[in-house]
């Protein structure tokens, strides 16, 4: 394959060391990262004629439009670098998490004296232990909800001295072992925290057994209160550890990873081995996985799973063999602390018999999630194709745009825009306005501002994307026009909206429609009467999702404004706690609450604060 005439400069002068690639579309955006021990050699590779190349790597050779690399010192932090690039621009040819979201974690701060269990979406280096990732926030909560009967942690911002007069209520509910009120000392909180630490990592027969001893000696005390407690708490545990099963005769740690493959995606399942018991798996959906072969795939998931999780076990089951074997034991070796950590292909026994359950695991998962998603495609299509013939369109809106505003009392006023592209939300294409140039509570002008900047967006990019200079981008989300163009409101603001198009000449090239609030009408400029779609249709559901989340958006910017608003009242009072200080709290923590739930240490990590300035805020608060 010969290489583009713009691409062959840089081909040519690549370095041979060790780094990542990252190629680009003309639009500027990246489209996939790698990484090489050779630069060079690797990246040449896709432009040789004699390249055996599958389809997708194909389509991804016929857009690339410029490379960048970046060199680095080790094949190993080459690959450190490529995981953090992959994560912060998901780029579309790479085999990334499906969602690419933040997974939840259960956290610890066990930095604190007294630590607290909260869940949390990312993991900061500040002392704190985690727990997870999880696949399911309901699970974490779950886990919480039976956590906290047998280890009652405290979840109340109080500054603990042990000479407080009353206990909260949940003291008094057996939620919380009261160490405010001296029920229990730090050492003994600090002992309860660490057993449920290790009931988290799969330790629990010491923990059981500890128990167990605990309540036969109050018995003999004949504190029978005490003793019925702690065998509510015995039963709670053995209810639990019950369910986990014993998959092997050691004592061993490790994991069991195993996907299956359907069309564009893979589902991975991963069982969590501790003690030789399986304590509890996880599923993660992988896209980009088409034309892909199973080391690839396998590859790129230990990658992204061992970078965000929270412990690495000393082995490692997999189907097969992935790419990239040797490296990435390596750097699970550092991931966990310099122990040796093995990747296995088990060909017979056990082990084998655990992938092997871990597979069919993984191809049933994917089978509910795939017909999960082919009902949920086949509701989009009809809602679209019920929209395009109440509109009489040429075809369905493959993108609808909706708007909504927001204030309060004509101040802090937003506009929202947010995007649906072919029946579903595209988060990553909503854009909010703050309205400046309309005083008072005037949703109709507030409308045209938010409209009107949009679509000089549209014409900024229209106009920049011949001409982009090195490094330049344009805004993809305002660069495309919507087929159908939906704002919150009836015929006032259609009016607004109808002379913005008109202002752009774009009355002719998008459908435009207002939903009324009260009848779910939808009303189109020159026509007397609205539309009414049936009331249990999939295209009115669809619309009725699209302005529910206009609404939520336009009401989440303007909730957030109040909340620093609010916020900075709350703080002026503070002593110690001035503009710069009050800046800073408001951008670590973002609302009140955030600043009310933060302990001490995460206070005093805030640049410009201190100790005492941190308990002064725990003091007024």
């Amino acid at each position: 394959m010969a290489a583009k005439a713009k691409l062959q400069p840089i081909l040519d002068t690549l370095p041979t060391k060790p780094g990542c690639y990252l190629m680009k579309d003309a639009a500027g955006t990246i489209i996939y990262v790698g990484k090489a021990i050779n630069l060079r050699n690797r990246v040449r590779s896709y432009f040789h004629a004699s390249a055996n190349h599958n389809g997708k790597t194909r389509e991804l050779v016929k857009r690339i439009d410029n490379i960048e690399w970046i060199v680095q010192p080790t094949e190993l932090e080459a690959l450190l670098l490529e995981y953090n690039l992959i994560q912060k621009h998901k780029p579309r040819y790479n085999v990334r998490w499906k969602d690419g979201k933040q997974y939840p974690y259960i956290k610890v701060t066990w930095a604190d004296d007294f630590p607290k269990v909260h869940v949390s979406r990312r993991m900061v280096q500040d002392g704190s232990r985690y727990f997870g990732p999880y696949t399911s926030a309901w699970a974490v909560h779950q886990t919480l909800d039976i956590l906290r009967k047998v280890f009652p942690y405290l979840t109340c911002d109080r500054t603990i001295t042990g000479q407080d007069e009353r206990a909260c209520l949940y003291h008094d509910i057996k939620l919380c072992n009261g160490p405010c009120i001296g029920a229990v000392d730090r050492a003994e909180y600090r002992e309860m925290i660490q057993d449920l630490c290790d009931f988290l990592q799969g330790r629990t027969d010491h923990i059981i057994k500890d128990i167990k001893a605990e309540m036969e000696v109050a018995a003999e005390n004949l504190q029978f209160e005490r003793a019925a407690a702690l065998r509510d708490q015995m039963v709670a545990l053995e209810r639990v550890v019950a369910k986990q099963r014993v998959v092997g005769s050691d004592q061993t740690d490790s994991d069991v990873i195993a996907f299956a493959r359907d069309r564009n995606d893979a589902c991975v399942q991963v069982f969590f081995i501790r003690g030789g018991k399986l304590i509890g798996r996880n599923y993660f959906v992988m896209e980009g996985a088409a034309e892909e072969d199973d080391q690839e795939v396998m590859g790129a998931f230990v990658k992204q799973f061992y970078r965000q999780a929270t412990m690495v076990p000393p082995e490692v089951l997999l189907p097969n063999e992935i790419a990239e074997g040797q490296i990435i034991q390596e750097w699970l070796k550092d991931q966990r602390g310099g122990k040796k950590v093995s990747l296995h292909v088990p060909q017979r026994g056990k082990k084998r018999d655990l992938v092997k359950m871990a597979s069919e695991n993984a191809s049933e998962i994917l089978t509910t999630l795939r017909a999960q998603w082919d009902a949920d495609t086949h509701k989009q299509e009809m809602a679209l194709a019920e929209l395009q013939k109440a509109f009489n369109m040429d075809a369905p809106p493959s993108r609808i745009e909706c708007y909504d505003v927001s204030n309060t009392q004509g101040t802090n006023s937003y506009a929202s825009m947010v995007v649906f592209h072919q029946g579903t939300s595209s988060k990553k294409d909503y854009r909010r306005f703050k309205i400046k140039t309309v005083v008072g509570p005037n949703d109709f002008e507030s409308m045209r501002e938010a409209l009107t900047r949009r679509f000089r967006r549209w014409q900024d990019a229209l106009a920049k994307r011949d001409n982009l200079g090195p490094g330049e981008k344009i805004d993809e989300s305002f660069a495309r026009l919507p087929e159908l163009l939906i704002v919150d409101g009836g015929k006032g603001q259609l009016g607004v909206a109808t002379e913005v198009l008109k202002e752009f000449h774009l009355l002719d090239r998008i459908v435009l429609t207002g939903l009324a609030k009260q009848h779910e009408e939808l009303y189109i400029p020159n026509h007397k009467h609205p539309i009414v779609l049936p009331r249990r249709s999939q295209g009115l559901f669809l619309v009725q999702r699209v302005r529910d989340e206009a609404h939520r958006f336009a009401l989440a910017a303007h909730r957030k404004e109040r909340s620093k608003v609010g916020l900075a009242s709350q703080l002026d009072g503070i002593p110690g706690i001035g503009p710069s200080r009050r800046k800073s709290l408001l951008k670590r923590f973002g609302s009140i609450d955030g600043i009310r739930n933060a302990t001490m240490t995460e206070l005093q990590q805030v640049p410009g604060m201190n100790k005492k300035a941190a308990a002064a805020i725990k003091e007024h608060l």
